[in-house]
C-alpha cells in the first residue's frame, strides 16, 4: 500500500511541479507550489500511515539514525524523472517527513538570471565563493549550475562535500566526483581535508555549518583553489559578518586578514513568486575588490553595502536594488518584493516615486541606513 502511495505522491510532486511534499500525522499530504502550502484531496494520514511511506524509501542505515536520534536525512532517485532530498524527523512521537524535489535537468547560469560577473568569477585560479540566502531560496540550484558551467566549460578535477547529494553531475570536460557526509566521509571538514590531497581544482561545500567547516574552507581557498560555501545569511554584507563571528575574538583579526585575500565574491539570493506563476531569484553580489578586501580587513565591515552601490561598474548589485529591477520589470508585485527588501521603507519610497515617474537616471542618494 505505502509504496503504491509514495509512488503516486511522487509521480503528482513531479508532474505539478512541487517544490516539496510534507507528510504528517493528522492531515493529508501537503505539497508547496510556487512557494504557497497546498493540501491534498485525499484521506487524511494515521500514525501508520506516516511510518509505512518512511519505511518505504528509507535506507535501513537511515532508519537506525532515526532511532536513535530523532531524526535523518537522505537523497533517493525516483526513476530517472526526479531525485529528492528527505528529511524524516519525530514530532509528538509520531513520523513527519519532508520530502524536496532536485529538479534532473541544470538550468544555465543565464536561464537562472545569474549575472555574467559571477560566471567570470568561478573561473578564477583561486578563492572563496560564497552563495547565501535563506533555506529554498535556491542555493543549492545556483551552486549545481555554477558546477556545471565549469564542468562544461573547463577540464578541472571538481570535489563536492554535501549532506545528502543533491544534483548529479557526471564527467564532461572536468572529472567530478562526489562525496556524501556520513556514507563517504564522516564529516565537513574532514573532507575539505582530504580533499586537498586529491588535486582538486575546485571544491563545493554543501554547508559551511561549523567553525572547523569554514576554517578548512578558507585554508583550501587559500592554498590555490577555489571554493564554493553556502551560509544561511541574507546578505553579503551580513555573510563576512558571519564567517568571522564564528571565530572566537582572540582569532578574528588573523581571520579579517585571511578572509580579505582568500574571498573572491558572495551572492545572497532570494525567491521571490512571479507574477502568473513561478518565482524567479533576486540576487545581491559583493565582488571582493582591493577595497572591499581593505573594508573586510580593517574591521569596517559595515561600510559593504556602500561599497556594493558605488561598485555598479564591477558588476555589484544591492538586494533591494534587484527586487526594484524586478518590480519596475512586472516580474512580480510590490508585496512580495518589499516582504524581501532589506531596507523595505526606503524601497516602497523609490516605488511610489518611480510610480510618479521621478525615477531619475542618476544613482540615488545612499540611504541613511547605509551612512555609518
Amino acid at each position: 500500500m505505502a509504496t503504491i502511495l509514495i509512488d503516486k505522491l511522487l509521480q503528482a510532486c513531479v508532474k505539478q511541479d512541487a517544490s516539496d511534499i510534507h507528510i504528517a500525522v493528522g492531515q493529508p499530504p501537503v505539497f508547496r507550489l510556487h512557494g504557497r502550502l497546498r493540501r491534498l484531496e485525499t484521506k487524511i494520514l494515521e500514525a501508520e500511515d506516516t511510518v509505512a511511506l518512511m519505511k518505504s524509501i528509507t535506507p535501513e542505515r537511515c532508519q537506525r539514525e532515526l532511532q536513535e536520534q530523532g531524526g535523518t536525512d537522505f537523497g533517493f532517485a525516483f526513476g530517472d524523472q526526479a531525485r529528492f532530498r528527505v528529511s524524516v524527523f519525530k514530532q509528538r512521537g509520531f513520523i513527519g517527513m519532508v520530502l524536496r524535489q532536485i529538479p534532473t535537468t541544470m538550468l544555465t547560469p543565464e536561464q537562472l538570471g545569474l549575472p555574467d560577473v559571477v560566471t567570470k568569477l568561478v573561473l578564477r585560479p583561486r578563492g572563496l565563493m560564497l552563495v547565501t540566502g535563506p533555506t529554498g531560496s535556491g542555493k543549492s540550484t545556483t551552486l549545481a549550475s555554477l558546477v556545471n558551467y565549469i564542468n562544461e566549460n573547463v577540464d578541472h578535477h571538481i570535489i563536492t562535500i554535501e549532506d545528502p547529494i543533491e544534483f548529479y553531475h557526471y564527467h564532461k570536460k572536468s572529472t567530478v566526483n562526489q562525496r556524501e557526509v556520513g556514507v563517504d566521509v564522516p564529516s565537513f571538514a574532514e573532507a575539505i581535508r582530504r580533499a586537498l590531497r586529491q588535486d582538486p581544482d575546485v571544491i563545493l561545500v554543501g554547508e559551511m555549518r561549523d567553525l572547523e567547516t569554514i576554517e578548512a574552507a578558507i585554508t583550501a581557498a587559500e592554498t590555490g583553489h577555489v571554493v564554493f560555501g553556502t551560509l544561511h545569511t541574507n546578505s553579503a554584507q551580513g555573510t563576512v559578518n558571519r564567517v568571522i563571528d564564528a571565530f572566537p575574538g582572540n582569532l578574528q583579526d588573523q581571520i579579517r586578514t585571511q578572509l580579505s585575500t582568500s574571498i573572491i565574491g558572495v551572492v545572497a539570493q532570494s525567491l521571490v513568486p512571479k507574477i502568473g506563476g513561478g518565482r524567479c531569484a533576486a540576487y545581491e553580489i559583493l565582488i571582493c575588490t582591493p577595497g572591499v578586501a581593505n573594508l573586510i580587513r580593517e574591521n569596517k565591515t559595515f561600510r559593504i553595502n556602500s561599497a556594493i552601490q558605488t561598485g555598479a561598474k564591477h558588476g555589484m548589485q544591492l538586494m533591494d536594488d534587484a527586487l526594484f529591477k524586478l518590480w519596475k520589470e512586472e516580474k512580480c508585485t510590490i508585496e512580495d518584493i518589499l516582504a524581501r527588501a532589506h531596507v523595505p521603507d526606503d524601497l516602497a519610497k523609490r516605488i511610489v516615486n518611480a510610480k510618479r515617474g521621478i525615477e531619475e537616471e542618476e544613482p540615488q542618494e545612499v540611504p541613511e541606513a547605509f551612512k555609518q
